[in-house]
């Protein structure tokens, strides 16, 4: 089902929070707890999504045969994938992704997705954050936004990312580090969490220290379970810090163990589906954005080869293994499920039967969060080179997600100095995404 953009769209302020002042992590749980009635205050009232799963998709996934394809482009553009009906009426996808045109009907595509930066890195930065990179201004993640504003129960982090920070487009920017993600591997199957890091002079003697407790950790849980009657004297701020790190709560979201072996074997066995299966639980615990990857889209040579062979298989099989598990669940209604990556691929087939940077066209999955069922937002022109109707942003991408997790629309950020903020500079929600 195609859906078309109203005549009028609400105008409104730019999305934003208070805060990041670059305090200790207890400090900063003791203001988020006094912000607390603010933040309410700001929230919207229509918001649906209390969580986020983000699938990373590195390197530039070339959607032109993954979500809108061109069966009647050219031959050197539409290549040798054919679209497939699906669930969702009237939205094909690519006959390589039979089980995500399963679920198809729970999803939306938003295919006029357009921007002007093809490269790795500071394409990852625009498309985490809603912003373009300024070499004046580090931006915060959508994550780490969401964790600023969002509340978070006090036993789990309230952002998690499996590897690593995506060339800095997963971090908290100008908000600060104590708003910066946990960071989760994957150590031969055994999924850790490494913490939040903050500056690298703090030793375990410094738990004592009021001040400078929780500048940074870089502790494995267990470390901090050896070492937990130096916090014997902090107060109940400083205990909730470590709590986060310590709780039981967070370790059992990582005991897969607990899920039935034909759970397990739906996600896959691999460390991607592992990792999707241990988003599902933290979502499950209460954490408010979780982000997981699958990188090597970067296919300059053999890209049909790569994507039958190696890239599209897990994709089908995981993701859609996590939408129907949460919607199983009761979840999806409340999750929001997001598929991108840092730009598309050229439309044009170059001569190693691969695929260039190209940002000018591009396409995102969206699932649960109260976005639309079934349905496909914008075109692409006859070629897929760029959209053709409902143009859109990475700015108007952000700000529908965050508006979606119940975010005002006039709310303001403030860097750690004090200076106000947009939350983007450019771009709205689109209203006609959300159900």
């Amino acid at each position: 089902m195609p859906i078309t953009e109203p005549t009028t769209r609400r105008g409104f302020l730019k999305l934003g929070v208070l805060g990041g002042l670059g305090l200790p992590l207890s400090d900063v749980l003791r203001l988020q707890a006094f912000a607390a009635d603010d933040d309410e205050a700001e929230a919207g009232a229509t918001g649906k999504a209390k969580n986020v799963v983000m699938v990373w998709l590195s390197g530039g996934p070339p959607t032109i045969d993954m979500w809108d394809l061109k069966p009647d482009a050219p031959d050197n553009i539409k290549g040798p994938f054919q679209p497939i009906a699906t669930s969702a009426d009237g939205v094909q996808i690519s006959d390589k992704l039979p089980q995500m045109a399963q679920v198809m009907d729970k999803c939306t595509i938003a295919r006029s997705l357009a921007h002007s930066i093809p490269a790795h890195g500071p394409g990852t930065v625009y498309m985490n954050t809603g912003n373009k990179p300024s070499p004046a201004m580090r931006f915060p993640s959508l994550g780490s936004v969401a964790s600023r504003l969002l509340e978070a129960p006090a036993e789990v982090p309230p952002y998690v990312i499996f590897g690593n920070d995506r060339n800095g487009g997963a971090n908290a920017g100008y908000l600060g580090p104590a708003w910066n993600p946990f960071q989760v591997r994957n150590d031969g199957g055994r999924l850790e969490v490494r913490g939040v890091t903050l500056p690298e002079d703090v030793t375990v003697d410094d738990l004592s220290d009021r001040v400078r407790l929780l500048k940074t950790f870089d502790y494995r849980m267990s470390v901090l379970d050896q070492v937990a009657e130096v916090v014997s004297g902090i107060d109940k701020f400083q205990t909730k810090a470590l709590d986060i790190l310590r709780s039981d709560k967070t370790r059992n979201a990582f005991n897969l163990n607990e899920e039935s072996a034909e759970t397990r074997q739906r996600y896959g066995n691999d460390g991607f589906g592992q990792s999707a299966l241990a988003a599902r639980r933290l979502v499950e615990a209460g954490v408010r954005f979780v982000t997981l990857g699958k990188g090597g889209w970067d296919t300059h040579r053999n890209n049909f080869n790569s994507l039958q062979g190696r890239l599209l298989p897990p994709i089908d099989r995981t993701v859609s293994a996590l939408i129907a598990d949460l919607d199983d669940r009761g979840l999806l209604e409340s999750t929001i499920v997001y598929v991108a990556g840092e730009f598309g691929r050229t439309p044009r087939i170059n001569g190693n039967q691969g695929r260039d940077h190209w940002a000018r066209s591009m396409a995102v999955l969206l699932a649960g969060g109260g976005f639309e069922k079934g349905a496909a937002y914008g075109t692409t022109n006859n070629e897929g080179m760029e959209p053709d109707e409902n143009p859109c942003s990475p700015e108007d991408l952000s700000a529908t997600i965050l508006a979606a997790l119940g975010v005002k629309r006039s709310q303001t950020l403030e860097t750690r100095s004090g200076r106000p903020m947009q939350l983007f500079r450019e771009g709205t929600a689109i209203d006609a995404l959300l159900g």
